[in-house]
């Protein structure tokens, strides 16, 4: 039989998948692991869909996107500081769309992809998937924080790009001004693109600094955004990619030989999502993870203080075990899940996602305590 494509032999199942399916076939478990938010899509969000549907719009939209939603999007980011136009816009199939694209767009067979970790592990799957190597650099000593001295030791001649994600998946962290500084000084030094994943940006509780509104970068940053996250639309599979010019108008071939349009209807909802207040469900976020910050602490647990996002990077070493055992053991015997650090390359912490009902988060946290007190 023909064989396949050589770069799919390294791809492994998503980790957040494997523990979430595990969790769902013992009875009554607390999901803690899923970063989906529980919040039904905005009601004006989902009558313009409706309405847009309707009104007949079925057809094939453009392939980089219709003119209105890139114009929104263009705008919305002008609005926080980004040098943007509709013509540097690509609608794509939500964040993940928009990596793939990026990432397979820029990437020829042998180019490296420099991955600060902890990180979402789509990085690594998509870099391999496109031919690349991605080539982890890890911030566990560093207060997760990147310095110039670190990212240089892994930065060589094949070097093709590094991937930025403040606030940060799975520890919440923001990235500090000093980092940002590093990675543009190595950027612009060594010649490499910055992917900019912000699908967080719009749920952070500190300042947030971006590398995608230097305009000093402008020639080498890569956006890529989505609705899901900040108007808990995970479900419509909507995002965006913004970038230079001429590197978006040959990425928007790749991308409409991909998918050739996200849906039309669904784009007419993404404008109406722009103009939503995202404050309440921040607010909410934020009250949880101050909630779970005060539970866990009183618990003994250590963590970097989560400042964007809905997730806590737990630190299990003093427990004695690896971040798989610790996840399958708290869902066999307390009934609640969270998700290996091994699953983001960070081995000895567990992510805990706090995107749920406040009363089963409760639960959750009640189950985790007896848990580690059971293993103390």
């Amino acid at each position: 039989m023909t064989g396949l494509n050589q770069h799919l032999d390294p791809l492994q199942r998503s980790g957040i998948r494997r523990f979430t399916n595990m969790a769902k076939e013992v009875d009554d478990c607390v999901m803690l692991t899923i970063g989906e938010p529980d919040f039904d899509t905005p009601e004006p969000v989902k009558a313009a869909a409706c309405a847009a549907l309707a009104a007949g719009q079925t057809h094939y939209a453009p392939n980089q996107g219709t003119l209105e939603l890139r114009q929104a999007i263009a705008a919305f980011e002008r609005g926080r500081g980004m040098d943007c136009d509709p013509a540097q816009v690509l609608v794509t199939v939500g964040a993940t769309g928009a990596l793939y694209t990026a990432l397979t767009g820029i990437l020829d067979a042998g180019d490296e992809v420099v991955i600060p970790t902890p990180a979402f592990s789509l990085y690594e799957t998509i870099t391999l998937a496109a031919g690349g190597v991605p080539v982890a650099l890890d911030l566990r000593q560093g207060g997760f924080q990147i310095s110039k001295a670190a990212l240089e030791a892994v930065v060589t001649q094949r070097t093709k790009a590094v991937v930025i994600n403040s606030p940060n998946n799975p520890t919440g962290t923001v990235l500090s001004a000093a980092s940002l500084e590093a990675v543009k000084q190595v950027a612009m030094e060594r010649d490499i693109f910055v992917i900019c994943d912000e699908v967080y940006s719009q749920l952070t509780y500190a300042p947030c600094p971006s590398l995608s509104l230097d305009r000093e970068l402008a020639d080498r940053i890569l956006l890529c955004q989505s609705f899901s996250k900040p108007y808990a639309m995970t479900g419509w599979r909507v995002g965006y990619l913004a970038g230079p010019q001429k590197v978006m108008d040959r990425l928007l071939l790749l991308h409409a030989a991909e998918v050739a349009a996200v849906p039309t209807f669904l784009q007419t909802a993404c404008v109406t999502a722009l103009e939503q207040d995202v404050g309440p469900m921040r607010d909410r976020y934020r009250a949880r993870r101050d909630y779970c910050m005060d539970r866990l602490e009183r618990m003994g647990m250590s963590f970097p203080k989560p400042e964007g996002a809905f997730y806590i990077f737990l630190d299990i070493r003093p427990y004695g075990m690896s971040s798989e055992a610790f996840c399958t053991r708290a869902i066999r015997e307390a009934q609640v899940a969270m998700v290996p650090g091994s699953c983001f390359g960070a081995e000895g912490f567990v992510r805990l996602s706090y995107c749920c009902a406040d009363d089963r988060l409760q639960k959750g946290m009640d189950r985790l305590e007896r848990f580690l007190h059971g293993i103390s």
